[in-house]
């Protein structure tokens, strides 16, 4: 019989991770959303506040409140790194026996936290998925970008992310296993899934924005979709070699095709074709460039081993943290 989990005295039971960007209508309203379902379902909790390089006053916001409530800490990164990395920013400084990561807009519905508790503090799971069963007012060309996105990692990795979400809850094992990844080009849900661990998951319907609009525009969410392909499979790179031996077969025929034609003395025929094969042949070389240029961006960006994010200021970091922190930069 699997005995109840118990949170370690090294620091609060819960923290709770929210990534900001652009965000300054409703910083407080998140907050204290979020602060109303820890009051009644955690032991102790921290809330920290990520902002993301935000142009706006989402820092200014933070900080007020922040000095008027000691369990929420904020930190401000020196540019806007993305998402990806603000998370790992919050999973860096969080000392929780478990680690709740959210977004900062409420389609995350912070009245999940406490179900993801009790599946967690029961210890039947050390990573407990918030799974979209709805996906909100999203447009018609998101929904299939996404469902296409998701089919091909799945094709590609064998990670099976549909209607997977950044909500997640993990054990304090885990944060330590994230942490230990090396990679800098990241991708939160896809790194958790190739982690492993007992996993349960809970449906949850996306709730509107509480306020703004967001900021992932097509471009941002094709780099991201990128990464993921990239990171978690070289099938890319195969799929290179098919094109080249489906060639190679290819013009083996084509030359037998050729030697016939000029055996019966109709070698100017056909040269439509042969213009057509040089642009389609020069097209794959090309797309076959582009493939490999990516793994070798991705090799490039990984070989210069820059930090993930650089803190620009902070409100209150723990001693042991900020030690730590510190030592990372």
């Amino acid at each position: 019989m699997t005995e109840p989990r118990k949170a370690n005295n090294k620091g609060p039971e819960v923290s709770v991770v929210v990534p900001m960007y652009r965000e300054s209508d409703h910083v407080s309203a998140v907050l204290s959303t979020i602060e109303s379902n820890l009051q009644s379902s955690a032991e102790s909790y921290e809330i920290i506040v990520i902002d993301d390089g935000s142009p706006d006053n989402t820092w200014e916001m933070i900080c007020q409140y922040a000095a008027s409530d000691k369990t929420v800490r904020g930190v401000r990164l020196s540019r806007n790194f993305g998402k990806e990395h603000a998370v790992s920013a919050g999973l860096d400084l969080a000392r929780g026996s478990a680690v709740v990561v959210m977004d900062g807009d409420l389609q995350h519905p912070p009245e999940l936290i406490p179900r993801m508790l009790e599946c967690w503090r029961s210890n039947v799971a050390d990573i407990v998925e918030g799974v979209k069963s709805h996906r909100g007012s999203e447009s018609f060309l998101s929904r299939v970008f996404a469902t296409t996105f998701y089919k091909i990692l799945r094709n590609l990795s064998g990670f099976d992310l549909e209607n997977a979400s950044d909500f997640k809850l993990l054990d304090r094992r885990v944060v330590e296993a994230w942490r230990s990844l090396p990679e800098r080009s990241l991708f939160f849900r896809g790194m958790t899934a190739w982690l492993g661990f007992r996993r349960v998951q809970l449906p949850f319907e996306v709730a509107e924005r509480v306020g703004g609009r967001s900021r992932w525009s097509l471009f941002t969410l094709a780099r991201l979709a990128l990464t993921a392909f990239t990171s978690f499979s070289s099938a890319l790179l195969q799929i290179v070699t098919v094109f080249g031996a489906t060639f190679l077969v290819f013009s083996f025929f084509w030359g037998l095709y050729t030697l016939y034609v000029w055996y019966r003395h109709r070698a100017a025929e056909g040269f439509s074709t042969v213009i057509l094969l040089q642009l389609l042949m020069g097209s794959l070389i090309m797309i076959s460039l582009g493939i490999i240029g990516l793994y070798l961006a991705r090799i490039y960006d990984e070989v210069k081993n820059r930090p993930r994010y650089l803190v620009a200021d902070a409100t209150r970091i723990a001693p042991e943290v900020n030690a730590q922190s510190a030592s990372e930069l």
